[in-house]
């Protein structure tokens, strides 16, 4: 009988290691680094990024339970995220990334930090609240979790409660971030000098050159030109550029003041050349803007269709994929406004306001595709939500003005509307030219 039971093992252990070889899961691939190119490549600190990055590479090829280091390499494709503008890459990345230290480590803070922070980037909201609370459970004495909730909250029109949380914040740690936050809430609430005086010790309090600071301090020069200073919002793109060479935020703000100034030949020029650094379907929706007004329509066309395909593809992969993607439903409200095609206009901030009918932000999309559409009275009714924090956007402003004249409140409406084109006219052609047009036809 031995004679057969000892052949009969061995097909079984063969099987046995078949099935194994087959059916195993492999283990996840980890992602690699990207080259940067272009002025992203000069500088010590790429040289700096890159050593560290492949640092941690190799400490996952030799011991691919380090979750330390798995961690760590997921914050670093982050950053590079930003830096680069590659998120559909690097968010991916990284996102894989913390899945698999979440499945070993369930209660780890950070990753659960940064899986929140993942979320918000990739406008998935109410998952990155969710995701943000869990991690408040576990440490609820760290600031930078309140930072994540402050942005959630606002990003679904939870103003009230946005505020505490960023109150907690600055109690916790009173830094960049935290002042950031707090310029943020004073602007939605109104409060512009209020906005500029947190934003400029938000720029004072981090490193100069690094990429947050010159983030910050691009966001305290857009804050001057929301207040109708562009000399200052000047000033301060200059400062980012001199700190941080190439960056393409303040290329892109060196823009808006050329264009402001009505030279749209060199505000084209900043515009192309932050298209390059970095990958923003924001430069190329400015571009739709001003080769229109530059007198270049087939240009404007073209990149008018480039940003709807760019849109197009983060929220098809969005809804393909619960987890990444980015929802650009309201960023293509807008860019089918500009290729005057309305129904898909409507679709789209549907879906956005669908997904959070609290936000302002949201309801002037709503208000502003509807008012293109002739319907005014449905139009006002989103507008009274947008307005409801007493936000002073000079766009939101004219654009609620030009609301309210089209229903016969002209003394209102006209009242709004010059004093938005008073403040910053240059924010917005199309709502500029709108208002314009209605005030000369008194």
């Amino acid at each position: 009988m031995k004679k057969y039971l000892y052949p009969a093992l061995l097909v079984v252990f063969g099987l046995l290691a078949a099935a194994i070889f087959v059916f195993k899961k492999p283990a996840p691939r980890t992602p690699e680094l990207k080259m940067r190119h272009g002025d992203l490549a000069a500088g010590g600190e790429w040289l700096n990024t890159k050593a560290a990055i492949e640092g941690l590479l190799a400490k996952l090829r030799t011991n691919p339970n380090d979750q330390k280091s798995r961690l760590l390499l997921a914050q670093a494709y982050m950053q590079e995220a930003r830096v680069t503008g590659d998120h559909p890459y690097y968010d991916g990345a990284a996102m894989g990334l913390l899945e698999e230290v979440v499945q070993a480590e369930p209660e780890n803070f950070e990753a659960l930090c940064c899986k929140a922070s993942l979320c918000l980037t990739q406008h998935h909201f109410a998952q990155g609240l969710g995701i943000a609370q869990q991690a408040q459970k576990i440490n609820p004495n760290s600031g930078f979790v309140y930072g994540l909730l402050t942005d959630a909250n606002v990003e679904m029109g939870h103003y009230d409660e946005a505020v505490k949380m960023a109150d907690k914040m600055n109690a916790l740690r009173p830094d960049l971030a935290s002042y950031a936050r707090a310029s943020y809430l004073r602007e939605i609430y109104g409060d512009v000098p209020g906005a500029i005086q947190a934003m400029d010790m938000a720029a004072k309090a981090g490193y100069i050159g690094l990429e947050q600071t010159e983030w910050t301090r691009v966001a305290l020069g857009h804050l001057y030109e929301v207040s109708g200073d562009t000399a200052s919002a000047h000033g301060h793109y200059l400062m980012a550029l001199a700190a941080r060479p190439g960056y393409a935020y303040a290329l892109a703000g060196l823009g808006r003041i050329a264009a402001a100034r009505k030279d749209y030949a060199t505000a084209i020029k900043y515009y192309q050349q932050a298209r390059v650094t970095v990958k923003d379907y924001a430069f190329t929706d400015e571009l739709t803007d001003l080769y229109r007004l530059n007198g270049q329509p087939a240009e404007s066309k073209k990149m008018a269709a480039e940003s709807i395909d760019m849109l197009a593809s983060a929220a098809q992969e969005a809804d393909d994929n619960e987890q990444m993607g980015h929802y650009a439903d309201r960023e293509l409200a807008y860019a089918y406004l500009k290729t005057n095609e309305l129904d898909k206009a409507l679709e789209h901030a549907k879906i956005e306001y669908d997904r959070r009918p609290d936000n302002i932000d949201v309801n002037e999309t709503m208000a502003w595709v509807l008012y293109k559409r002739g319907q005014y009275a449905d139009a006002q009714k989103y507008m009274q939500v947008a307005r409801r924090t007493g936000s002073k956007n000079p766009v939101l402003l004219c654009r609620a003005g030009l609301i309210l004249t089209k229903l016969g409140k002209t003394t209102e409406g006209q009242a709004l509307i010059e004093s938005s084109l008073k403040t910053a006219p240059y924010l917005n052609p199309d709502v500029e030219a709108e208002g314009k047009k209605l005030l000369a036809a008194r």
